[in-house]
């Protein structure tokens, strides 16, 4: 019986040792295979969410939740169009003043104009020019420049090819009569840069000197009017 007993505890003990001995041996395997080699290579990713910009450094390295590996293009912002603040304004007034002629056989000139407006006249109260023509006949083309002001403001015009005046005598003393259009072309404060036509239908004045190649100065009116184009 004792060495049937120690037979039995002999067996018991041996097969324990063989079952520790193999689940030691399994564990360790699983340890082997699961756990990742120290010199694995890592590599870093950067992960983007908006602005904000994070590096990621592992074997397998993932974004967290709510970024991505594509950097976002950023949208193009858009610019504020410029207003136009372009206008027509109508221009309507009559100017009356004095003007100073030179004149001979074949020549006029205007050496001086100045005179004050009235009526819609956009605060351009002040007038001042200069003209010249060499008439062949009673009724020729002149040539003509002159700068409306005030406010701070001017508009300088120049008479374009319909400009033409008129004598009611061949001889002086005479009067003069004159149309034509004023074409602006630009000037300062708020019409800087503009632009338009001004029509005077009624203009008119005096020689009254006989005698050629004497200075005189007489009076002028003219009514003028049309659309001033602002920028």
């Amino acid at each position: 019986m004792e060495r049937c007993g120690f037979t039995m505890k002999t067996t018991q003990k041996s097969k324990f040792v063989q079952a520790l001995v193999a689940l030691t041996a399994l564990t360790a395997l699983t340890v082997v295979a699961v756990a990742p080699s120290a010199n694995a290579a890592t590599k870093t990713i950067r992960c983007y969410k908006g602005t904000v910009v994070k590096k990621v450094t592992a074997v397998k390295p993932k974004c967290p939740a709510g970024y991505r590996t594509t950097k976002p293009v950023a949208k193009p912002v858009a610019k504020p169009t410029a207003k136009s603040t372009a206008a027509t304004i109508a221009f309507s007034g009559t100017y009356t003043g004095k003007i100073g002629l030179l004149w001979g056989d074949s020549y006029v000139q205007a050496t001086s104009v100045e005179g004050t407006g009235t009526g819609n006249v956009l605060g351009l109260t002040d007038l001042s020019g200069v003209g010249s023509a060499a008439p062949a006949n009673q009724c020729d083309t002149f040539n003509g420049s002159g700068t409306l002001s005030g406010g701070g403001n001017t508009l300088k015009l120049t008479f374009d090819s319909t400009a033409k005046a008129c004598a009611e005598d061949a001889d002086a003393p005479t009067g003069i009569t004159f149309t034509g259009n004023a074409v602006i072309n630009g000037g300062t404060g708020k019409y800087a840069g503009a632009t338009g036509t001004l029509k005077v239908t009624a203009g008119s004045f005096a020689i009254k000197s006989t005698v050629a190649g004497k200075s005189e100065t007489d009076t002028f009116k003219m009514t003028i009017s049309g659309n001033i184009i602002t920028k």
